[in-house]
């Protein structure tokens, strides 16, 4: 028995069924690259889900952790708090691009953030309604849930979810929903479900993440900001998975010229340490009581100084112009071997910098899912030595997430081997054993 067999028999035995994994037990890993328990090497398009922007393990980010841990590893902010918490609400603080004074608060995961955005827009509006979107992803709380439009895996039998949330579609142009459809169903539910005089917040993703990669076009921000605007709505940016550096501009939001009132980060921030923070206008930022925000782990010093030692690496190394250029190989790639004959299963190519995915179908006129050939790819490429996530709503999209600090040839590697695996998958898929 390999040790992975092992360490899977262990993990079914003791680990909860809902806990969804995959079979890649990890041993070690250093910036792309990851070896399992039996010594086998993977090139992680994965990143920890967008966590690990700047690599497995950077020396600096682990610098910062062993310093930290030699002075204290917690106090809880509240009870004794430390300047490096500080520092780091001083620099998010100035690059949170609201155009305003902003004012910061720690947590420790991106649904943590989410839900003390919705406190903190309630708090400041006096009112409980919050809009999201269609394919949104922010969270497994239960208000997370509730804001969040995909329903497997992360809704189904855990309801009912907290009231006064509700939907509005999504504008996603290969599906056939424009922006001036977005915005008309918009204007639809304040007119039939909820006035929006009731509406604390919208909350939007530049980039949805579990959603499938879908962009926000910058008019649908522009709009939805105008809208906002006139109804006195607060407009939180989720920048959770496209935030630091991931498309190109420090956060998603960038790209459209377009300021929100709080934008909430995680994943990248800490560079595979839990935080996440909500950064925002200081009056909206001001607006909870005294204590009414917080946690016991909120702020953690080891990941606190993990986040200031990323936001060094991402200046000293470029991160934000890496991003661009590791979009830029990616997509030329997948756009390539989409136009070839034979890959006709590849429906769209999309993404905003180092975030990019591509969409299966089973022919490009009905553009009808195909979440088996989905499941097929990511599986070829596990097998070759390559981690894949798949996403979407319809469960038929596979993203790249490299580290923002790969070295080219291991991108090029990388990228050889999805090519070789989507190869692979479309000929199983068209062998008379497959059919």
């Amino acid at each position: 028995m390999t040790a992975s067999a092992d360490l899977y028999s262990r993990q079914k035995a003791a680990v909860a069924a809902g806990v969804g994994t995959r079979a890649i037990f990890a041993k070690n890993a250093q910036n792309a690259e990851l070896w399992d328990v039996d010594g086998k090497r993977f090139i992680d398009f994965a990143a920890g889900i967008a966590v690990n922007n700047t690599g497995h393990r950077h020396p600096a980010v682990m610098r910062a952790v062993a310093d930290q841990a030699q002075q204290f590893t917690h106090t809880c902010f509240h009870v004794a708090p430390y300047e490096g918490y500080v520092r780091l609400a001083e620099r998010l603080n100035r690059i949170a691009p609201t155009g305003h004074d902003n004012r910061t608060m720690l947590v420790t995961t991106g649904a943590e953030a989410v839900e003390n955005a919705v406190k903190i827009a309630r708090a400041y509006t006096k009112r409980p309604g919050v809009i999201a979107f269609s394919g949104a992803f922010h969270g497994r709380t239960m208000l997370g849930m509730a804001l969040t439009g995909k329903v497997m895996p992360y809704k189904r039998n855990f309801g009912p979810f907290p009231a006064e949330i509700y939907h509005a579609p999504f504008p996603t142009p290969f599906l056939g929903v424009s922006t001036e459809e977005a915005i008309a169903s918009l204007e639809r539910l304040f007119a039939a479900d909820i006035d929006p005089e009731r509406i604390a917040a919208f909350i939007v993703e530049p980039v949805q993440g579990e959603g499938g990669f879908n962009i926000s076009p910058n008019e649908f921000l522009v709009r939805l900001r105008e809208i906002a605007d006139r109804h006195g709505i607060v407009l939180i940016a989720d920048e959770v998975q496209a935030g630091m550096a991931r498309t190109g501009k420090m956060f998603g939001f960038e790209h459209s010229g377009v300021k929100p009132d709080l934008v909430t980060m995680a994943k990248g921030l800490a560079g595979g340490f839990p935080l996440s923070a909500v950064t925002g206008k200081s009056e909206i930022m001001n607006a909870a009581h005294a204590g009414g925000l917080g946690g016991t782990y909120a702020g953690n010093p080891l990941s606190v100084a993990a986040a200031n030692a990323v936001l060094d690496v991402i200046g000293d190394e470029q991160l934000c112009e890496r991003a661009t250029e590791i979009g830029r190989r990616i997509t030329d790639r997948l756009t390539s071997l989409a136009s070839r004959q034979g890959m006709e299963r590849i429906g769209d190519v999309r993404g905003l910098g180092a975030m990019v995915a591509f969409e299966l179908v089973e022919d490009r006129q009905t553009k009808t899912a195909a979440p088996a050939i989905t499941n097929r790819i990511v599986a070829e490429a596990e097998a070759r030595g390559l981690i894949l996530l798949s996403c979407g709503t319809r469960l038929n999209v596979i993203r790249l997430l490299p580290p923002l600090t790969i070295e080219w040839d291991i991108l090029s590697e990388g990228l050889d081997i999805l090519e070789a695996s989507v190869e692979a998958a479309f000929s199983a898929s068209l062998s008379p054993v497959a059919a």
